[in-house]
């Protein structure tokens, strides 16, 4: 092959390892908040303030100010910022190997496939980016199944009011919520909507299309839906009813699993094994992983080319999630996390005996839900901003509802602090 010599040394310079890309100034360039508005698709409403570091469950913004966070990244951020397990695990695999797509597989990816089976129920697991993607994959699954083992018939999903599955146009119809599936159309069909929590409306669904149900979908506690838990015999009763008619049961533990909840997964403290679970969020700890996990035999629906991802169970994903399961499926940290479900409920309650804001105290774990008061019902996001500038990162779950979700691993002092920042923002907004 004849090249001429620019052409080498073309080649010869963008070769070098150590090359890097010259006259950029993107990683220095200075930024503020209203270059978000700028720039940026205008579907989300950022704060005010830009966070630009964090350690434990503190961040910093760009001037300095210190945060205490309660929201952990909408419950991703399960052992903190930067821990210590997961900034070794990302070192090591960066400088090893990043891509090779699902033409090949990898290291990373099998250990951390073993470590979920040997966990959970699972016999196969399925890697994507998200949780939205791993509903996705359990949804095509359970039709797909249903499909080939009685027809094309038994295609009936049942999700329940409320619920959020995600954002593709597949699982955002499976939600609950018309406000996020609306103006899309038009959508996919086949989807019904129960009242969460009532076995009645269960047992009547499957009464008039047994025959024709192939899944039902389940949160074991809606987050966004308004931080509600799912009852022990609304859950067995879906289990149950599943069981009786041949349909799948999917547990949707994107925000619930890795540990949130005081167990590595909460259906392990429900009675009840689904037949296909997704997990993300904390999966990988601030780093995309979503994971669909099944199986042996529902797996063989899905055959070579049936369904795919390019990023899916890349090594550098796994091996940060690999590091992330190590620290959460111990004694220790499973066990930290129901002291402090203890400490934060003990206080709300006295947050709420000071002054009665709250109406309900609910959750599991350290994923919990306040829910406002007659008179403040409506105001949650005043609150969740007065928080911003009282100094505590904190969530909504709908107008209603406070939703706290931080680090398992949030410690002593940052929980008495962010709760007294809390009180302070209750008492700015709720005037």
């Amino acid at each position: 092959m004849s090249l001429s010599p620019a052409a080498k040394a073309a080649i010869a310079a963008s070769s070098r390892s150590e090359a890097i890309a010259s006259g950029s100034n993107t990683a220095t360039m200075p930024v503020t908040r209203a270059l978000f508005d700028q720039l940026m698709v205008p579907c989300f409403a950022p704060a005010q303030f830009v966070p630009v570091r964090g350690e434990g469950s503190r961040v910093w913004d760009q001037a300095g100010r210190m945060y205490i966070d309660f929201a952990s990244g909408v419950a991703v951020t399960a052992l903190g910022h930067c821990h210590p397990a997961m900034v070794k695990a990302i070192e090591a695999q960066a400088r090893t190997l990043w891509h090779v797509s699902n033409w090949f597989t990898n290291e990373p990816a099998l250990r951390l496939a073993q470590r979920l089976v040997d966990a959970t129920f699972a016999e196969r697991v399925f890697f994507c980016n998200s949780g939205a993607e791993a509903n996705e994959a359990a949804l095509k699954l359970a039709r797909r199944y249903a499909h080939d083992r009685f027809g094309p018939h038994r295609s009936r999903i049942v999700s329940t009011v409320n619920a959020f599955h995600g954002r593709t146009l597949f699982t955002v119809t499976a939600g609950g919520q018309s406000k996020y599936a609306s103006g899309f159309g038009p959508n996919p069909t086949g989807i019904t909507h129960l009242r969460y929590n009532d076995v009645a409306a269960l047992e009547a669904e499957f009464a008039a299309h047994g025959g024709e149900i192939c899944a039902v979908i389940l949160e074991p506690m809606q987050g966004e839906g308004g931080m509600t838990p799912g009852t022990p015999a609304y859950l067995q009763a879906a289990r149950r009813l599943c069981s009786e008619h041949g349909a799948l049961l999917i547990l949707d533990e994107i925000q619930s699993g890795m540990g949130r909840t005081g167990t590595l997964f909460s259906y392990m403290q429900k009675g009840i094994v689904p037949d296909i679970l997704t997990s993300a969020k904390g999966l990988g700890g601030g780093f995309p992983i979503g994971a669909m996990l099944t199986t042996t035999e529902i797996a063989t629906a899905f055959s070579v080319g049936v369904h795919g991802t390019t990023y899916g169970g890349n090594p550098l994903a796994c091996a940060v999630a690999g590091a992330v399961f190590d620290v959460i499926n111990t004694t220790e940290v499973l066990d930290g996390v129901k002291a402090r479900h203890a400490l934060f409920m003990e206080g709300l309650k006295a947050i709420n005996a000071r002054r009665p804001v709250f109406s309900d105290l609910r959750g599991e774990g350290v994923w919990l839900g306040c829910e406002l008061a007659q008179a403040w019902r409506g105001r949650s996001l005043d609150v969740m901003h007065a928080a911003g500038e009282a100094g505590l990162l904190v969530l909504v779950a709908g107008p209603d509802v406070l939703r706290i979700a931080p680090s398992l691993v949030i410690s002593l002092d940052e929980i008495l602090e962010g709760l007294a920042r809390l009180e302070t923002a209750l008492n700015t907004a709720l005037v």
